[in-house]
């Protein structure tokens, strides 16, 4: 039986425990109700949930409760209290949504808090509401809630291949597993079905449109199916917690989990297979385990690859594998099935040959009763050929002569140092002194050179000392007993000497792969760019493993930048693949294993940020756990390195921009509300010269109207620069109203008049153009500045064109003119800020209207493109909402009319 040191709670547990336990204390309770699909009853079962507070004195506060019109869950708030909503405007539609900030002010006990995955208003202090309930939590309210199974974030892809239709609404798995309590509210699916039918999940049009598309019996079924069993894995998670939480040693037969050992002998995969094979008829987990004592780690490499093949190919069909370490195979076997819950064991046939060899099962049985043991029988052929071919591979390392000979040597040089103190020492003391020259051996030479060690020395001892002298006949038969006990002690304490001398040479090991670890991750902490992340892994690569080693990372298109020095067997396709699918390859891997080089990628939490390729020096080391493990961690830290370095690059790149644009601004805002007063001045001055009495000389009237217009010209270019300077800083209020777009239209068509004296004008607006709702002061400078652009940058007598189109849910306006279009690549690039179609153009301008143009539309909720125009040339194309506009009298409007002037 275990000792009671190992029924002892781990103190690292119970401290965790206690801190969660504090954590918890001061935080609310989140209780969630878990359906299959719409129409289940989650939202009702919580409404009696709050009444059967209410009748217990509580007072649950309703925070929001989406009823969808359904008449029997709006009936369940009568005597409830009921939140106000909070109104937020957002494109002209006023929306009634969550009221957070009057939640915390009240500070119920309870509120109820409809939809976790509903995504709030643009405005609200959270986009989603799944994070107004973290708030309320964190404040020590409790809140009841619901979530649909299709809302789980991991189960969002299965869902859509089920359903057809991916759901934009979706909550963090992590917030539905640390919720304090999930209710599964279920329903069989005909029963959906008929309440469906009945319109108690939808009103009648919709229904109907839900029963020809997401509410399919097919799908309700599998929707249902990932409801249960995402229940039962919560469930499973609530009894691992309980267990862990009281320390129960006792195995719980709550589920039919599997655990196969997998030991050194060739029917290692069989026994993986077949297990795998259980593990899909039960519809169970399954754990593959390897315990290591310090015999296995004494086997030979080709049996060690063969253990590691079987783990690997465990790992492949589904199973959690481990790799512990310990001197008893049972004992450690039972603490994993305990700790882990798993009610079966599954061991391979055993093929010892004598008695003694067969106690692993034995002792499973003995230490945990209550555990099934399964013995999975012999492969069909058996490994013969392969295990003589291990043996053989052994006996040149069990075999080495030196240490022998030396064992014997300081068996026969203790003699030889004896025989002249024979007469001082007393027998027993010489043999005790023998004893002593065996676990010298021991400790130097290990296990076998020290039973050489004690056959020499029980020899030495009857030949030399014991009388008759120099024969071995024995005169006394006591002196027989004490050779039997002098060669079993000298046996056993060989064994436990060389034991505990492997013991230290692993713990050494352990202790410089932990401190590698270390320095590394200090050296990491403090690096500033990628190159010196990279010198760094590759050095602790090579120090650590004796290996060579190269770090490669990716270009701005994902493609891996190979340096100059790579190792002699580097393969870049092998290296691009393991990036690609983040995915070890190369060699002790199942993908292209015949290569020299191990390929392992850099996996941080955001995407892979490189491959390290290492080409060891000696041996197939990687396939070794702890190097393996070793390496692993070692990537995920250079990873983990290289993505802090990348953003904070991003964030420096984004400050400096930030800095940038906000002197821009303010430098725009400056100068044009110290330029504007005077161009006013100005423009108001010259047109006083031209319209003044008497009037000026023909030449003089000329210079006068050069002035006026530059002056104009430069008033237009000083309020673009004070509009963007204002657009950027938020302060532009967009009034809202509903217009006729062709009154618009017209107005801008008359401010652009100077502008478009040398062009042809035609108008198309359709008749079905309702009104719209804008601001007709901004969208006239929109149609302003497209009009102006278009004719500044077409020679005299071109065509430009003005037309509206109804599409869908939007109005588009374009204008397009005959031109000479729009170079390659610039249809997004003309609207940024200070760019501009020709670059050095003798054309006036600084490159702002077309980015005023799109900061305007985009404040109507709107967007703008530039394209090819029909009439060969530019075509800027705006769209606006079209939204619900009041009801109007019917009246007749102009198919289009030509404005041309010469």
């Amino acid at each position: 039986m275990p000792n009671n040191a190992s029924q002892r709670p781990d103190p690292d547990v119970l401290l965790a425990q206690l801190r969660e336990q504090e954590r918890s204390a001061a935080r609310g309770k989140l209780r969630i109700y878990f359906g299959a699909s719409a129409g289940v009853g989650k939202t009702c079962a919580m409404l009696q949930e709050a009444h059967r507070l209410r009748e217990e004195g509580a007072s649950p506060l309703v925070g929001v409760v989406e009823t969808h019109g359904r008449e029997e869950t709006a009936r369940l708030l009568d005597g409830l209290e009921v939140l106000p909503r909070r109104q937020v405007e957002h494109r002209g539609v006023r929306i009634a949504e969550f009221d957070l900030d009057a939640a915390l002010a009240r500070r119920p006990g309870v509120i109820l808090v409809d939809e976790l995955a509903h995504s709030n208003a643009p405005g609200s202090r959270h986009p989603k509401r799944w994070q107004d309930v973290e708030e309320l939590l964190d404040a020590g309210i409790d809140v009841l809630t619901t979530v649909n199974v299709q809302h789980l974030e991991s189960l969002n892809d299965v869902v859509g291949g089920i359903a057809g239709v991916r759901v934009a609404e979706t909550v963090p798995d992590g917030v539905f597993d640390a919720a304090s309590e999930i209710v599964l509210v279920d329903l069989p699916v005909d029963a959906l079905l008929a309440r469906l039918k009945q319109g108690k999940v939808y009103q009648p049009a919709q229904a109907e449109r839900a029963a020809g598309n997401f509410f399919r019996k097919g799908n309700l079924i599998a929707l249902r199916e990932l409801a249960l069993r995402r229940t039962a894995d919560r469930a499973e998670d609530e009894v691992r917690a309980w267990r862990i939480e009281q320390s129960v040693e006792a195995i719980w037969k709550t589920g039919a989990g599997l655990l196969a050992c997998v030991g050194p002998d060739g029917g290692a995969e069989h026994l993986v297979r077949s297990v795998a094979r259980m593990a899909s008829q039960l519809g169970t987990n399954w754990h593959a385990l390897y315990v290591e004592t310090p015999g296995l780690s004494r086997m030979p490499g080709r049996a060690r690859e063969r253990t590691l093949a079987a783990l690997r190919l465990a790992a492949k069909l589904g199973a959690d594998t481990s790799t512990v370490a310990g001197d008893d195979v049972a004992l450690a076997v039972v603490d994993y099935a305990r700790s882990h819950n798993l009610s079966k064991i599954a061991l391979g046939r055993s093929g010892a040959r004598w008695p003694w060899q067969r106690r692993v099962a034995r002792r499973l049985a003995r230490l945990a009763p209550g555990l099934d043991l399964i013995e999975v029988g012999a492969p069909a052929v058996a490994a013969k050929p392969e295990t003589a071919s291990a043996t053989r591979d052994a006996a040149p390392r069990a075999l080495r002569p030196l240490p022998h000979l030396a064992a014997a040597g300081a068996g026969l040089l203790a003699a030889a140092v004896l025989m002249p103190l024979q007469d001082w020492l007393d027998p027993a003391n010489i043999a005790m002194l023998f004893l002593l020259v065996v676990l010298l051996v021991a400790v130097r030479f290990g296990r076998a050179p020290s039973v050489t060690a004690t056959c020499v020395g029980v020899a030495c001892f009857d030949f030399f000392f014991v009388p008759p002298h120099f024969t071995f006949a024995v005169s006394d038969f006591q002196y027989l007993i004490t050779f039997a006990v002098m060669l079993a002690v000298g046996l056993i304490t060989g064994h436990l000497t060389a034991g505990l001398r492997f013991q230290a040479r692993v713990a050494a090991q352990r202790e410089r792969r932990v401190r590698a670890l270390y320095e590394f991750a200090r050296d990491l902490s403090g690096v500033l760019v990628a190159d010196q992340v990279v010198e760094a892994t590759q050095a602790v690569v090579r120090d650590s493993f004796g290996a060579g080693a190269v770090l490669l990372a990716p270009d701005a298109d994902g493609r891996l930048a190979v340096p100059g020095a790579v190792p002699p067997g580097f393969d870049a396709g092998i290296a691009q693949w393991a990036f690609d699918h983040a995915q070890s390859a190369g060699l002790g891997t199942d993908t292209l294993p015949a290569s020299p080089v191990f390929y392992l990628p850099l996996v941080a939490p955001m995407r892979t940020r490189g491959v390290l390729a290492i080409e060891p020096d000696a041996g197939r080391w990687v396939l070794v756990p702890e190097q393996r493990r070793q390496l692993d961690a070692l990537a995920a830290l250079a990873a983990i390195a290289l993505e802090r370095v990348h953003y904070v690059e991003v964030a420096q790149s984004a400050l400096v921009s930030m800095e940038s644009e906000r002197l821009r601004n303010s430098l725009l805002a400056a100068l044009s509300h110290d330029l504007r007063t005077p161009l006013t001045s100005l423009v108001g001055l010259s047109e006083s010269l031209l319209r003044g009495e008497p009037p000026l000389a023909e030449q003089a009237a000329g210079l006068a109207g050069a002035l006026h217009e530059e002056a104009l010209r430069m008033s237009t270019l000083v309020t673009n620069l004070l509009d963007m300077a204002r657009i950027e800083s938020g302060q532009v209020q967009v009034n809202l109203d509903w217009q006729a777009l062709e009154e618009v239209v017209g107005s801008a068509l008359r401010a652009s008049r100077a502008a478009l004296r040398s062009h042809h004008v035609m108008v198309r607006l359709q008749h079905n153009v309702p009104l719209l709702r804008f601001d007709a002061v901004l969208v006239e400078r929109v149609l302003c500045n497209l009009l102006e652009n278009a004719a500044k940058y077409t020679p005299a007598g071109s065509r430009i064109e003005v037309s509206a189109t109804l599409r869908g849910a939007v109005v588009e306006v374009m204008v397009c003119d005959s031109g000479p279009g729009l170079s390659p690549g610039s249809e997004d690039r003309i609207f940024g800020k200070f760019t501009r179609g020709e670059r050095e153009s003798a054309l006036p301008g600084v490159g702002l209207g077309l980015a005023i143009c799109r900061a305007i539309v985009e404040a109507h909720g709107g967007g703008i493109r530039a394209c090819a125009s029909p009439l060969g040339g530019a075509a800027f194309v705006f769209s606006l909402p079209a939204g619900s506009p009041p009801d109007m009298p019917d009246a007749e409007l102009p198919d289009g009319f030509d404005e041309s002037k010469q």
